[in-house]
């Protein structure tokens, strides 16, 4: 594959097993492309994959060996190459039948040889162009639907947010709803075609899901925020805040056929129906509830139950499904129930995953404030578009990275710290006056602060990194971390503005390494030491213990192959582990166990003398039965009493041993000796 060195020219592929006819092509298209060339089919398919988004345009040959033109086409239509990359098929074969074939295909231009250049570098710029202003046209489209629904979604989760305001929730009600809504509704499409939803009905019940208690508006503030419990009074006008939302959307004077109004109409209205008949406004019952209103209905009460809200403290994750699931919550749709279930352990990862976009509920609410204090805003709406876009992408990189991360602004004084900081050092998402703060200065320890300050003060534009090693109280407990940050300026001339940076526990650094290493030297099934780790330490072990004699052991399980074809791989897996638990439980602590292929183990053993009794023992304990099916196992030995004391040299004869077991019938232990040696030599190159 050529390739020319300019940058930024546009690419064409020139697909032709005649190396004479990409040099003509080539040269006829000059130095106004860069060329990459491919010599057959496969080759071309290869480039392809690697480069389909940088190519512009592929020149193809019809003939050609490994595959052909028609070929390379068919997987361009399978990997839906050929909407993105314009073909132009360059071919002696001028028959209609490979024409038309061609066409059918997607190729956008069909040109016979012998080759003309003018006809050539015409149908070449117009291809490229017309694909140019295609792409131009449909980002321009794509990039309108975006920003419209990008701005139904912010309108929505504004006014919603304005309901949160009034209502003192924690900000993070109406994104846990919508979150819990779409999850739900996948996990139903998945388990039932009663419901026929498409990822376009789950995007607009889960946008709509925002709405669900716009009707708290109407509600008065001494109740909304009431901390105690409801009279019956207080409690009825409370229930009429489904119908007043509802309302709300009915008297809208457009749009009312819209199915994003139609959807929220019915789950403001009913989404504190309940399945038995005995919820509100309109009692009722089973299916005569919307499917999109039964699945925000449990959405609402799963987030209230986990949520704090000024009447009650949060209800673990646990406890809250097992009161949803007894019925303590009202009563639900039983195939939304088995959702529930099968969601159970990713719905906490997938709200906090979605939490990282506090940023975006902190600007919602601020812009709700602002709209309710009738004041203008004072930035557009594509900058807080842009805003949110942006913190939000720091959230969740910044997550990601489990490490603290912070933003230090001079003017105001303030620090910003990452989720996971907050969690780690006890201290606000967000704090002015840092350096007057009684949680930030606990924190940081000693005179940490005014030792990172100093280091801050001697920072320069051309040297404006800085590391510093101290002790920071993390979770009540002094560990030493490392803090890289790098000093911001800004202006002319330039003016001091802040710092950004992260601090890495350097202690849980080590503890990661070490664990990688682990990982690296140990089977990931049974936890037993691996084939790659087991030769060094053996080795290491025989160079600490001389004076001793030592014993290799090589056993695999006989019928291990119908044990996975009778139960499963599953079963298999499961297998394998109790035998390495007996193993481990079966040798001293200073011994060796490792799996060394899929069912093959070996065993690593030094002793003074008696080494057959050990082996009996250990072989018995090996023996016995799992879940019905019977163990038995083949079991070879090599000792340094009758061979080298050398790794390579001890696992070839315990490997002849077990094998000479296998031709004896399985289920023992053999010591290797000599004999084994015209035994193995025999082997005819089928049986090994």
């Amino acid at each position: 594959m050529d390739k020319k060195s300019e940058k930024n020219l546009q690419k064409i592929l020139i697909a032709d097993d005649n190396e004479i006819n990409r040099a003509i092509l080539a040269d006829m298209l000059g130095d106004e492309y860069e060329i990459l060339e491919a010599s057959d089919g496969k080759q071309a398919v290869g480039i392809l994959q690697q480069y389909s988004n940088e190519i512009d345009l592929l020149l193809l040959d019809i003939v050609m060996p490994e595959m052909d033109g028609f070929e390379v086409l068919t997987m361009m239509n399978q990997y839906h190459w050929i909407d993105e990359v314009p073909v132009i098929m360059i071919s002696a074969e001028s028959a209609s039948s490979n024409v038309e074939r061609a066409y059918e295909l997607g190729v956008t231009d069909y040109i016979s040889r012998p080759f003309d250049a003018l006809i050539v570098r015409r149908r070449v710029i117009n291809t490229i162009m017309l694909y140019a202003k295609q792409r131009k046209l449909i980002g321009l489209v794509t990039d309108q639907i975006y920003e419209r629904e990008k701005s139904n979604s912010l309108m929505i989760n504004i006014l919603s947010h304005i309901v949160e305001f009034r209502n003192g929730e924690s900000g993070l009600h109406v994104l846990h709803i919508h979150t819990m809504t779409e999850m739900i509704l996948k996990y139903l499409q998945q388990k039932t075609d009663k419901y026929p939803l498409n990822s376009r009905d789950i995007s607009m019940i889960a946008t709509a899901s925002a709405l669900h208690d716009i009707g708290k508006i109407g509600i008065p503030d001494a109740i909304l925020n009431k901390p105690g419990k409801f009279t019956p009074e207080e409690f009825e006008i409370m229930k009429g805040h489904s119908a007043l939302g509802a309302s709300m959307l009915e008297k809208i004077p457009y749009q009312q056929e819209e199915p994003l109004v139609k959807v929220a109409y019915a789950i403001c209205r009913w989404h504190h129906e309940r399945y038995d008949g005995k919820g509100y406004p309109d009692g009722l019952k089973g299916e005569e509830i919307p499917i999109e209103a039964q699945v925000v209905a449990l959405a609402d009460v799963y987030d209230a139950l986990t949520s704090e809200r000024v009447y009650k403290k949060a209800i673990p994750h646990e406890k809250a499904v097992e009161m949803i699931l007894n019925g303590e919550c009202g009563a639900f749709n039983p195939i939304l129930l088995e959702c529930l279930v099968d969601m159970a352990d990713v719905i906490q990862k997938e709200l906090k995953v979605n939490s990282l976009n506090k940023s975006e509920q902190k600007q919602m609410k601020n812009v709700a404030a602002e709209l309710l204090r009738h004041e203008e805003l004072t930035a557009s709406e594509r900058t807080l578009r842009l805003l949110e876009h942006e913190r939000m992408k720091y959230r969740f990189f910044a997550s990601m990275s489990k490490e603290i991360q912070f933003e230090y602004t001079v003017a105001p004084p303030m620090v910003s710290i990452s989720d996971w900081g907050v969690e780690k050092l006890g201290v606000d998402e967000i704090t002015m006056d840092p350096l007057k703060n009684e949680k930030v200065l606990n924190s940081a320890c000693d005179d940490n602060i005014e030792k990172l300050s100093a280091l801050v003060r001697q920072a320069t534009p051309d040297h404006s990194e800085i590391q510093f090693d101290c002790k920071i109280r993390m979770n009540n407990q002094e560990r030493w971390n490392r803090i890289i940050c790098r000093v911001l300026w800004s202006g002319d001339p330039l003016e001091y503005t802040g710092v950004i940076g992260k601090v890495t526990d350097i202690q849980e650094e080590k503890d990661h390494l070490t664990n990688l290493e682990y990982l690296a030297s140990h089977d990931g099934l049974t936890g037993l030491t691996n084939q790659n780790s087991v030769g060094d330490l053996v080795r290491e072990s025989m160079d600490l213990d001389d004076g001793y004699q030592f014993a290799l052991v090589i056993f695999d399980l006989d019928y291990f192959k119908s044990a996975n074809d009778t139960y499963g791989h599953a079963f298999g897996n499961k297998l394998l582990q109790y035998v390495s638990r007996t193993l481990k439980h079966s040798i001293r602590g200073g011994d060796i166990a490792a799996r060394v292929g899929g069912d093959e183990f070996l065993i690593f053993l030094s002793y003074k003398s008696g080494i057959e009794p050990i082996i009996s023992r250990i072989f018995n304990s090996l023996c016995g039965e799992y879940e019905g099916f019977k163990i038995s196992l083949s079991m070879g030995v090599a000792t340094t009493e009758t061979v080298e004391k050398n790794y390579d040299t001890l696992f070839k004869k315990a490997d002849q041993a077990l094998y000479s077991v296998k031709r004896g019938g399985r289920g023992r232990f053999l010591f290797y000796d000599e004999s084994m040696n015209e035994t193995f030599s025999t082997i005819s190159p089928i049986e090994g």
